[in-house]
């Protein structure tokens, strides 16, 4: 795979928005550099995978009508280089104006390309629009963090403020609070984070601190939720630990890193209400 400069990615530059297919459009960054910044270096102490919502997808059928659909992509974490987000924008809609045969047609050419630029399988799904309403809308389960009456003044990732109790838990807990930022336009990205682990109990009031203490750190999506997660095993030491986050949408895509030690990915992944 052909090494990239980020700076020479479409993301914070002025573009245009071709709306013919071009598949040179997706734009790969190496997942290798992110995290040697992390200390993680050879094998990644998770599996997981990043589920990609896209929203904004349309084609023509082959009498020039327009068609829409959802799609939904799963990006495995172990694949060389994930796809910039706004490259892929500018890559589906390329489609505007091309004319395919139906939705399965797209799907498999938006998988294939995906799978070249992130250098590993990549899985496509379509849902059109007469099936928008079967799509399933819920909260991220466990209990909410976020009614806790705490003090919080640091908003750089501080993993000191991670503690644990001589107590064993099996606990999913969650937050809507978490915001960092886009360390290319710094435009701001809002999530939805869970956290299931067992092991020492995690002090929810230290854990809700740290979640917040994003608030002003630049960083990619799959790198925060890489973050937390060996930030908490370290700190924490849980013999089971799952970090999941569902981003809210920018450019008409959502990214869901999903990062666990002992857990694979949902097979479904229901956005949720703010998303």
């Amino acid at each position: 795979m052909k090494k990239k400069i980020l700076d020479d990615s479409p993301l914070g530059h002025a573009t245009g928005y071709p709306d013919r297919y071009d598949a040179s459009l997706l734009f790969p960054i190496a997942r290798v550099e992110q995290r040697a910044a992390l200390g993680i270096r050879g094998e990644p102490p998770f599996t997981g995978v990043d589920l990609w919502t896209a929203y904004e997808i349309s084609w023509l059928d082959p009498r020039g009508k327009p068609q829409l659909a959802i799609g939904t992509f799963r990006v495995q974490a172990d694949s060389p280089a994930i796809v910039e987000s706004k490259s892929l924008k500018l890559y589906l809609g390329s489609y505007a104006q091309e004319s395919l045969a139906d939705s399965d047609t797209l799907g498999r050419r938006i998988a294939a390309d995906l799978t070249h630029a992130c250098g590993s399988e990549v899985d496509a799904a379509l849902t059109p629009s007469v099936g928008f309403g079967r799509l399933a809308i819920s909260e991220l389960p466990g209990d909410s963090l976020d009614a806790m009456d705490v003090a919080l003044e640091t908003y750089t990732p501080d993993k000191a403020l991670l503690t644990t109790a001589n107590v064993t838990a099996d606990q999913t807990l969650r937050s809507a609070l978490f915001r960092s930022n886009c360390p290319v336009t710094g435009q701001p990205d809002y999530a939805d984070i869970m956290i299931r682990y067992r092991g020492p109990r995690i002090d929810r009031a230290g854990l809700l601190r740290y979640l917040v203490s994003y608030r002003e750190h630049a960083a990619f999506h799959e790198t925060c939720v890489e973050q937390i997660f060996v930030d908490l095993l370290e700190r924490c030491q849980p013999q089971a630990l799952t970090v999941y986050a569902r981003f809210l949408r920018r450019g008409g895509i959502d990214i869901n890193p999903f990062r666990s030690n002992f857990e694979t990915a949902p097979l479904r992944s229901d956005r949720t209400p703010r998303q």
